[in-house]
């Protein structure tokens, strides 16, 4: 595994994008595990995934839990427009974001909106709560669009590795 000097993706082998993909499906695989999938040796399949790790391509490792069977049954897209850009007020928009758990992910993006944020809270009524008592208040916040997640039709947090 080699780091290109452009400063672009790994140079990965067919190995290393195997135990990518297998992680990807599997992050509780044990390298015993992963040696027979990838059909390399134990201590084979610790090295390369120590240097994947090590080179920062693996992040870490956690459960997918499923959002709904733990009662957060509402989940919402949310599009904010900052009233000023740069500076303090973008550092005090994420230093609120990172308090409040009910946001899952942010975006800072290009377009209509400043951010998009995924959030889940566990009915209509704390997702209200959260909005007109957290977000709308916040005092370099100028406009807030929500959609209500009907159906989630995807949600793969994995790559499509095909082209490494």
């Amino acid at each position: 595994m080699a780091r290109p000097e452009t400063g672009g993706p790994m140079t990965l082998d067919e190995f290393d994008i195997a135990i990518l993909r297998a992680l990807q499906k599997d992050g509780a695989l044990t390298n015993a595990a992963l040696s027979g999938l990838v059909h390399l040796s134990p201590s084979q399949c610790s090295r390369r995934r120590a240097a994947l790790e090590e080179s920062g391509l693996i992040q870490g490792y956690g459960a997918r839990l499923d959002g709904e069977k733990l009662g957060f049954g509402l989940r919402a897209i949310v599009r904010v427009n900052l009233r000023r850009h740069g500076g303090d007020s973008e550092r005090s928009f994420a230093r609120f974001l990172s308090l409040h758990p009910e946001v899952r992910s942010a975006f800072s993006v290009s377009g209509d909106a400043d951010y998009v944020l995924d959030l889940r809270t566990l009915d209509l009524e704390r997702f209200a709560r959260f909005i007109h008592e957290h977000l709308l208040p916040h005092e370099h916040v100028a406009q807030v669009r929500s959609e209500i997640v009907l159906r989630t039709v995807k949600d793969d947090p994995g790559f499509d590795l095909n082209h490494l």
